[in-house]
């Protein structure tokens, strides 16, 4: 395995950890929160209010807190470099919120019980786009760790993503001091990973040719004073 930049890997390894002991309860450190013991399915998700964003894993729904300027910024930024790469190529990006269905086997649309929104993804096959959005697992997932979302990002949705099947799943800090890649082994599982610091190109295995500068990326980004 590569490590490109020493430390970042078990860096997220202590973010995890330490998000963990804040956690408190979750409404003090707003992390997404379980709506109640019920179990939902997608039929019980769509009738939720427009303005709520919601995911579902597994029958638990979590509510989103809105995200912050930086957060969106990165988002815009990133979404820019992946339509640019992937510019007539087969593979298209999408960004959140996009509801990404990832069906247990047989089930449907109305009764799938995850449906999560990753901040952005990339999708190979277009059999897999749908109306409502991505049914099956995205080649690739980005997700921008906030501090509402730790715990979501590397412990829960990370799991998730293993085992639905997705290949690459990059993990971006705000401050764009490191970026992690991992990817899906034939066991299912994530590898030790990559990590970029802040003077490198993070570089995809999945979509080759697909580099991105932090540098690059840190210059455009405006943060509110």
């Amino acid at each position: 395995v590569r490590q490109v930049y020493t430390g970042s890997v078990p860096r997220l390894k202590r973010i995890a950890c330490m998000a963990s002991h804040a956690y408190n309860g979750g409404k003090e450190m707003g992390v997404p929160m379980p709506k109640n013991e019920r179990r939902y399915t997608y039929a019980d998700y769509r009738n939720w209010p427009e303005d709520e964003r919601w995911e579902l894993i597994e029958g638990e729904a979590f509510a989103m807190g809105a995200p912050s300027w930086t957060h969106q910024e990165l988002v815009a930024i990133l979404t820019v470099e992946l339509r640019l790469f992937l510019k007539g190529k087969p593979c298209r990006p999408f960004v959140s919120p996009v509801d990404v269905f990832l069906p247990a086997p047989g089930q449907t649309v109305a009764d799938i019980d995850t449906v999560v929104q990753p901040d952005l993804g990339v999708v190979c096959d277009r059999s897999r786009i749908i109306p409502r959005g991505v049914f099956g697992a995205p080649d690739l997932v980005m997700e921008i760790l906030s501090p509402s979302s730790v715990l979501h990002d590397l412990n829960r949705k990370k799991d998730l993503y293993a085992r639905a099947g997705v290949r690459e799943y990059w993990v971006w800090s705000q401050a764009l001091d490191w970026v992690t890649i991992q990817h899906l082994t034939a066991e299912g599982i994530w590898d030790e990973g990559e990590s970029f610091g802040p003077e490198q190109s993070a570089r995809s295995q999945v979509l080759a040719g697909l580099g991105i500068s932090l540098a690059d990326i840190r210059a455009e980004l405006i943060r509110p004073e």
